[in-house]
């Protein structure tokens, strides 16, 4: 027998006021993080603005910027000169690398933002593969020391936590030895994705030879990534990533219902251009496309949110 019509459920869609009311799924700024940039010069990017590239002076800028609209934390990628790069990806945890002197300059002049680091050697290798490669394969286990030390170079620049997101096994054990105190976000499921093409050349980390197959994961799985994420935390991971996010909302959703510890979700640089673009050829609207995204994320699961939308978010919200 139907309920109607004395159950209508429109009657609690007819205001903005009501439907505020009953909305199941809420975004808070608290829980977004913006990915920034930092190489030798600044460099802008009209088509996907949130993706410059800036100097340390502009990061210290814009981190100020995005402080004052109510941004809290930040994820830093550092992109060195070509010529500094090596097989090894020494650059990633030099003293004066491009990343720890970011953090000093961002600790110094924003105390009160969460620094985040990405740690991962693809963008510092000359091969652009995410560990030491040698007759075309990448090294698992000689890799996780230069992880470690990669991570500690950045807690000791002033990072508050770091987010190994190589897909090296083990990698978060050797990471969490080094650092007993130090908050670790995982990219426990990180998909060998083709919503990856906009970062990697902004990063300048496409690989010279091969792909990411055979270290990231297979986009068909999805038990996998549990095992994944049950691994990290038993390495000591504290968040578990998933990464895409949209293509990849039941990964989330799976996360989520079977670990306790905090999810996180990248909305990668793909699906951010693909809005960006729609959005310049008139197809939809900007502001409403990134929201429902953002949106079907938080509610798929996801408890942090790295967006490149998230400075928009806070004029937004």
């Amino acid at each position: 027998m139907s309920a109607f019509p004395a159950t209508r459920l429109r009657r609690l869609r007819r205001t903005d006021a009501l439907r505020s009311l009953v909305r199941e799924t809420r975004l808070d700024l608290d829980d977004f993080v913006q990915p920034l940039f930092v190489g030798p010069t600044s460099v802008a990017n009209e088509e996907l603005p949130a993706m410059g590239r800036h100097s340390i002076e502009d990061v210290v800028a814009e981190a100020g910027e995005l402080v004052s609209l109510g941004v809290n934390a930040v994820l830093l990628f550092g992109i060195p000169e070509e010529e500094e790069k090596d097989d090894e990806g020494s650059g990633a945890w030099a003293d004066d690398g491009i990343v720890q002197r970011a953090l000093r300059a961002l600790r110094a002049e924003h105390p009160e933002l969460v620094l985040v680091t990405d740690v991962c050697l693809c963008e510092y290798t000359a091969h652009g593969h995410c560990g030491v490669l040698r007759d075309g394969e990448v090294q698992n286990d000689e890799t996780l020391e230069l992880l470690a030390r990669t991570a500690v170079s950045h807690v000791e620049a002033g990072a508050d936590a770091v987010a190994p997101s190589d897909m090296m096994d083990g990698r978060v054990g050797a990471i969490r030895e080094a650092l007993p105190e130090t908050p670790l976000i995982s990219y426990a499921a990180k998909y060998a994705s083709a919503f990856y093409g906009p970062f990697r050349e902004v990063a300048e980390s496409t690989p010279q030879e091969g792909d990411r197959r055979g270290y990231q994961m297979d986009p068909a799985n999805v038990r996998e990534a549990l095992r994944e994420c049950e691994l990290d935390l038993v390495e000591g991971a504290d968040v578990l990533m998933v990464k895409p996010a949209l293509p990849y909302l039941d990964v989330i959703r799976a996360v989520r219902e079977r670990f306790d510890s905090p999810v996180a979700a990248y909305n990668v640089s793909g699906e951010y251009a693909l809005v960006k673009a729609a959005a310049a050829k008139g197809y939809l609207d900007e502001r409403q496309a990134a929201l429902e995204s953002l949106t079907a994320i938080k509610r798929a699961g996801a408890d942090i949110v790295f967006s490149y939308w998230t400075k928009d978010l806070a004029r937004w919200l």
